[in-house]
């Protein structure tokens, strides 16, 4: 089941929408946990922290998961078991319904967070599509795609957390290396290199997971 959807502008990590069924959580401490983390990752993705257009982040029992496309980012929580290739079909149709140019030029002008309450609504008209897995439109899609790649990286939550507290203790102590290689805690190994100046002082390369399933 999806439980969260964020529609955010890449450029600088401004979330411009969310589905409009869970707004009356925002007293649930849990429901509010997951909008800052999904916030968090869109800040990362607009920092260039993640350079996957597709990626799957594990939390607990749950996912994230992303489709960075267009300078636009499509962000959804939902739990382990619902299928990651009918996840990613619905968050295509979400980008899909952003590409009219009334749409992106809209998008452009917004600059308070969530204020694209229009599309909140479409995010929900969307969603409820992808409730039940079990529809025939849903299992086509699944069995339309099921040959297919999906070349999604997946990483965990948490190895972003410690590779950007990594990062910034090493901007702040101005510490001089040629190459560093560090392994987190869920044995995703942390390579940097100074050589390339790709973010600020450091640059970086994970070895990450590469699913196909």
């Amino acid at each position: 089941m999806v439980k969260l959807t964020i529609v955010g502008r890449v450029e600088d990590g401004l979330p411009l929408a969310q589905d409009q069924t869970y707004v009356n959580q925002q007293d649930n401490a849990s429901f509010l946990l997951y909008k800052k983390q999904a916030e968090f990752l869109l800040k990362q993705i607009s920092k260039d922290s993640l350079l996957h257009p597709k990626m799957t982040i594990l939390l607990d029992h749950h996912s994230f998961h992303f489709l960075v496309e267009k300078k636009i980012c499509c962000i959804a929580l939902s739990d382990s078991s619902y299928p990651r290739k009918l996840l990613f079909h619905y968050l295509q149709d979400l980008r899909k319904e952003l590409d009219q140019p009334d749409e992106t030029a809209l998008i452009q002008k917004i600059s308070k967070p969530y204020s694209f309450v229009r599309f909140g609504k479409i995010i929900g008209r969307i969603r409820k599509q992808y409730m039940d897995t079990r529809t025939q439109a849903n299992l086509s899609k699944l069995n339309s795609s099921r040959k297919q790649e999906l070349n999604v990286v997946t990483e965990h939550f948490n190895d972003i957390i410690q590779r950007r507290q990594i990062l910034g203790v090493l901007r702040s102590t101005n510490v001089c290396f040629n190459h560093l290689e560090i392994t987190m805690s869920s044995g995703y190994c942390f390579k940097m290199d100074t050589s390339d100046d790709h973010y600020s002082r450091y640059s970086c390369s994970f070895q990450s997971k590469l699913d196909y399933d």
